[in-house]
C-alpha cells in the first residue's frame, strides 16, 4: 500500500506541476484474485495547482479500504503533500511533508 500512495504523490506531482486549470476524473474498477474479488472507486480534482484524491476499495468479505490525499505546488519545484489511509479493522496511517524537484 506504501508503493501505491507514493506512486499516486508522484503521479500528482508531476500533474499539478503540468496544469494549473481545474481537472477532476473518477475511476472504477474490479480485481478478482485466488483470495476473491476486490472493488475500487476513486476520484480526484485538481485546480490552482493543488489536486486531490479520495478512493475506497472494498474486499471479497465486505471490508473497506479508504485512502485519501492531496499535494499543493507552494514554489517552483516544491510541493506539500499529505495521505492517510484508513483499514477495514479502524486503523489508521497519515503522513505529510515536502517534495522538492530539482531539474537537471
Amino acid at each position: 500500500m506504501t508503493k501505491l500512495m507514493i506512486t499516486a504523490a508522484l503521479a500528482a506531482v508531476m500533474f499539478v506541476g503540468a496544469t494549473s486549470d481545474a481537472s477532476a476524473w473518477t475511476r472504477n474498477s474490479t480485481t478478482t484474485t485466488h483470495r476473491g474479488t476486490y472493488t475500487s472507486q476513486g476520484s480526484g480534482s485538481c485546480a490552482n495547482y493543488s489536486c486531490s484524491r479520495s478512493g475506497t476499495t472494498t474486499g471479497p468479505n465486505g471490508k473497506q479500504l479508504t485512502t485519501s490525499g492531496s499535494i499543493t505546488k507552494t514554489a517552483p519545484g516544491q510541493y506539500d503533500y499529505s495521505r492517510s489511509a484508513t483499514g477495514p479493522n479502524g486503523g489508521t496511517a497519515s503522513s505529510q511533508g515536502t517534495i522538492t524537484v530539482t531539474r537537471p
